[in-house]
């Protein structure tokens, strides 16, 4: 990934005629938030002893977001008060572990995915809404993770939020443009991605062209290759070597990986295979950061199974409507009135209407 962790960097916005790769983000996002669920499950299906219980519990970094945030936090509507707000991050960062992953040159970190998911009164359903990196937006004023202040700023990059103040701004941010009180914070790094695949003996991939990035210098030859974690690494972050260019093209191979990763979990017998289950456990919450209330195996499996009634084939998968801003063709911002829209029925826990689904910076 080449797009720098600064406040004003950030990849350039492609043209519109992309609205077909554009649809394939979403569910690239969903991808990742079920591979977390399923994997809690299993996890707590498989019955671990009580002392790896304790310890996969020590794996998992927690960030008081009630804290951090304080009172000045919306609150939620009457129609709302039982459905959850969960925002997944994933991010990359080059520091520590995934510093010597990397397959660039590119320094600090960032959140590399944004996505807010509303899970209704019920949970039968869902509706995951990614928010595209590129969009600049009112960010403000945080409490940094070393404890001190950071200014309110106006028309910032979202994914600099994530490298100026970390995951409790992210959340503040969210919060602030939509209006929604988030419930729920997670968040998974690559260095645990690498060792998640790994865990499962690597992920089969098929391409139907070669990919050659000469900026990382991963290559891959057309047809269907089995990635172990640091090829699939490679893969899910090359841009420059891949269709146009572009991030959208990235975009879509991360969405063809995680709908990867996820069946060959699906189809592997972790339940019959207790010291496998205890491996991908391992790596998934040695990855995993959330928020306070989440941060132990017991209420991670519980949350996970309150949401068994959701089937993912029918979640409903949305980009935040945006449009090309006026003073930088190569950024974008919240579209309206369709962002206002979206994020009223989210509020409300009403259903989205077609109007708000549709982006004009995608000519949709």
């Amino acid at each position: 990934m080449t797009e720098t962790g600064t406040e004003t960097g950030g990849q350039s916005t492609p043209p519109a005629s992309s609205h077909r790769r554009r649809k394939k983000a979403g569910k690239r996002h969903v991808g990742r938030w079920i591979l977390l669920s399923l994997l809690v499950i299993v996890l707590a299906a498989g019955g671990t002893g009580w002392w790896y219980f304790e310890h996969l519990n020590g794996n998992i970094k927690g960030v008081d977001i009630n804290k951090a945030l304080g009172k000045d936090r919306p609150e939620k509507a009457v129609t709302a008060s039982n459905a959850t707000n969960l925002l997944v991050l994933g991010s990359d960062s080059r520091a520590g572990d995934n510093g010597k992953l990397d397959a660039g040159s590119v320094s600090g970190a960032r959140s590399d995915t944004a996505l807010l998911v509303h899970i209704p009164e019920g949970r039968q359903q869902a509706v995951a809404v990614s928010i595209p990196r590129d969009t600049l937006i009112d960010r403000p004023e945080c409490v940094k993770q070393d404890g001190g202040t950071l200014p309110a700023a106006h028309r910032v990059m979202f994914n600099s939020v994530y490298s100026v103040a970390g995951p409790a701004c992210v959340v503040k941010t969210v919060e602030k443009m939509s209006d929604v009180r988030i419930d729920h914070m997670m968040e998974i790094d690559f260095a645990g991605f690498k060792g998640l695949v790994d865990a499962i003996g690597g992920v089969s991939v098929t391409t139907d062209e070669d990919i050659h990035d000469s900026k990382s210098g991963f290559d891959l030859p057309k047809g269907t290759h089995k990635l172990d974690g640091t090829d699939s690494l490679k893969f899910v972050r090359t841009r420059y070597g891949h269709g146009d260019g572009s991030d959208l093209g990235r975009i879509g191979l991360q969405q063809q990986f995680m709908l990867a990763l996820l069946s060959e979990i699906k189809k592997q017998d972790l339940l019959g295979s207790p010291t496998k289950a205890v491996k991908i456990a391992n790596s998934a919450t040695k990855a995993l950061t959330t928020d306070e209330d989440l941060a132990s195996i017991t209420s991670l499996a519980e949350f996970a199974r309150s949401m068994r009634g959701i089937d993912p084939n029918t979640m409903d998968t949305i980009m935040l409507p945006v449009a090309y801003d006026t003073q930088d063709r190569n950024r974008v911002v919240p579209a309206q009135p369709q962002a206002g829209q979206l994020w009223k029925a989210i509020r409300e826990d009403t259903e989205i209407p077609e109007s708000a689904k549709k982006s004009p910076a995608t000519g949709g």
